[in-house]
């Protein structure tokens, strides 16, 4: 997509006149991280237009004096206080229609080729700057200053900061850095050396497993821990419908199964007025249409009335829509995860997803990166991701394993034996001792085998 858009070149964009500028202005309040790397190369002088250069203003004003760039939401609120009636009534007007433009409209699919040619564009700007100011300065005779100025505007775009001086700056390596993260209510994966207190913010964590292992349970445990700590929570579904999910975290407050939560009402209410937890809101899409964009824009409603979250699940990131179309799926889940990860450090909150397994995986002892269905490269996305395996013979005592398969928090390959109540999505280590490598539980595996097939030629024999 990107050629074509190259193929037509800037002359789309009438060389940078008022559709790129009003397209930069779009990228900029829908993409923070890049918003953030623009933020030392732009200036709102660039701007042609008399209402970009105010909203650039005032949206990187915002970011120098908060450390973080305002909803779009907060920005029309900003703009609606400053610009009182009476007080240039034309520049409000424009910004008013632009902005309803821009949201009733996204159109999003330039995005990503005006923000390759947005650096050449700023560039470009600061050298018409550059130009203008030197006829001045030659004008009144400052010839030597003219030379600066030229240097000055060929380094935009250049980095501000030449990068960690190994030595000169040791000190900023020593400084305890906090990290604010939500646990998982399960005690063996939450500790300092793995998930070190939990998924971080910004963060993505996936959870991966064949069909019928119960991903689902496992993003409904996560997040009934988060509300018992009192955080906020957005749960998204699109396969159950929000009050199956919703009594599933029924049955995990209240301990009961959630087959019997409906007879038991008046227990389950009595629960919530004894316990203090946090908000959660219940979204549902239907399987194969929701898109980023989409909780995006859900999460910007939320966000008008009040409601921030603490912790985003999503229940599944494999079966929502993706923003483009390939020929393969493959690249339409990665782009999925990718999204996904810039949502997350956009809001800075922790999302966890899952992912299904493939076929293989369904009889395996344990899950790993390469059972990730479809996409390897949702994996090396991910911040953590960690797999379930049930095998058939296992779901009736309701035993299994989890995996950490990749963790960037701590160590990974490490494997629990877990036990998992389904009727009340909880999930519970069975010995919080028995940690075992993948090695070890494969060694583990092929002498409980050996184990097996010792007894059963006994069997044969003795009964011969």
């Amino acid at each position: 997509m990107i050629n074509e858009y190259a193929s037509e070149g800037l002359a789309h964009f009438k060389q940078y006149g008022k559709s790129f500028q009003e397209k930069i202005f779009q990228c900029l309040i829908t993409d923070k991280n890049w918003s953030t790397q623009m933020s030392e190369v732009m200036t709102p002088t660039y701007f042609d237009l008399k209402y970009l250069r105010y909203l650039s203003d005032k949206y990187f004003s915002y970011y120098l004096k908060y450390k973080d760039f305002p909803t779009l939401p907060l920005l029309i609120t900003i703009v609606r206080d400053d610009l009182r009636e009476g007080k240039d009534v034309i520049l409000r007007d424009q910004i008013v229609e632009f902005l309803h433009r821009i949201r009733m409209n996204p159109d999003v699919g330039d995005l990503k080729f005006v923000k390759e040619k947005t650096l050449d564009f700023c560039k470009q700007q600061a050298m018409k700057e550059a130009l203008e100011e030197a006829v001045e300065r030659i004008s009144d005779g400052k010839l030597e200053s003219v030379m600066g100025l030229m240097r000055h505007a060929l380094s935009v775009g250049m980095p501000a900061s030449i990068g960690h001086d190994f030595m000169e700056d040791a000190e900023a390596r020593f400084v305890h850095i906090s990290r604010r993260a939500c646990p998982t209510g399960i005690p063996q994966l939450d500790k300092k050396d793995i998930l070190n207190g939990g998924l971080g913010r910004g963060e993505i964590g996936v959870v991966t497993a064949n069909t019928g292992v119960g991903k689902s349970h496992f993003l409904v445990s996560v997040g009934a821990e988060a509300l018992r700590r009192g955080k906020n929570v957005v749960h998204y579904t699109f396969e159950l419908s929000e009050t199956a999910v919703g009594l599933r975290y029924d049955s995990n407050f209240c301990n009961i199964p959630s087959n019997e939560v409906i007879d038991r009402k008046d227990e389950v209410l009595k629960k919530y007025e004894e316990i203090d937890l946090g908000r959660l809101i219940i979204k549902e899409y239907p399987t194969g249409s929701a898109t980023v964009m989409m909780i995006r824009n859900h999460l910007e409603k939320l966000s008008l009335k009040g409601f921030a979250p603490s912790l985003i699940v999503i229940d599944y990131a494999d079966i929502m829509r993706s923003s483009r179309k390939y020929d393969s799926l493959r690249h339409e889940l990665k782009l999925i995860y990718e999204e996904l990860r810039n949502l997350a450090m956009d809001m800075n909150i922790p999302v966890w997803t899952a992912s299904q397994a493939n076929r293989d995986s369904a009889n395996s002892d344990i899950v790993g990166l390469e059972n990730m269905s479809e996409a390897y490269g949702k994996a090396m996305v991910a911040d953590v991701v960690i797999s379930l395996s049930r095998k058939p013979t296992e779901k009736s005592s309701g035993l299994g394993r989890i995996f950490i398969a990749k963790n960037r928090a701590g160590r990974d390959g490490i494997l629990f034996p877990m036990r998992m109540d389904t009727a009340r999505s909880k999930i519970l280590v069975v010995d919080s001792d028995d940690e075992m490598t993948l090695s070890e539980a494969l060694r583990s595996d092929n002498n409980d085998m050996k184990t097996l097939l010792k007894n059963k030629w006994k069997e044969i024999n003795s009964a011969s």
